[in-house]
């Protein structure tokens, strides 16, 4: 990985696409992804995961569970929502860097977040 490639790469046209951590001890794939998402200067980091968005509790524990279409990163606090690591959290909200949070599992669904379709949650300050 080189930022400065990266942001060429952008600058030219391309989409960069992050995956995998950043191979130092104590960085979780979460904390990479936050570290390139700022090192980069990017609009919203994508986390597409296996839930469709960010819910009051597990949906896949609590069926009551009801979906947020946005979050502020004070309520991901203040109700101890789990999102991400609480470093890779701490480390958007602090470089107001919002977080889109979205099903992977489904096929179409990254095409459908790039083209602007509100499908998951969005995170922000």
């Amino acid at each position: 990985y080189n930022k400065w490639k990266a942001i060429e790469s952008m600058e030219a046209g391309y989409v960069c696409i992050f995956s995998a951590g950043t191979g130092s001890p104590y960085f979780t794939t979460d904390t990479g992804s936050s570290l390139r998402g700022i090192e980069i200067e990017a609009d919203v980091m994508l986390k597409g995961t296996r839930v469709d968005g960010i819910y009051t509790a597990d949906p896949e524990k609590d069926p009551t569970a009801t979906k947020f279409t946005d979050i502020t990163y004070d309520e991901i606090y203040t109700r101890g929502l789990k999102v991400m690591d609480l470093t890779a959290t701490t480390m958007c909200k602090e470089n107001n860097l919002p977080i889109y949070v979205f099903n992977m599992d489904i096929f179409g669904n990254l095409k459908k977040v790039m083209e602007g379709e509100e499908i998951g949650t969005l995170v922000h300050n």
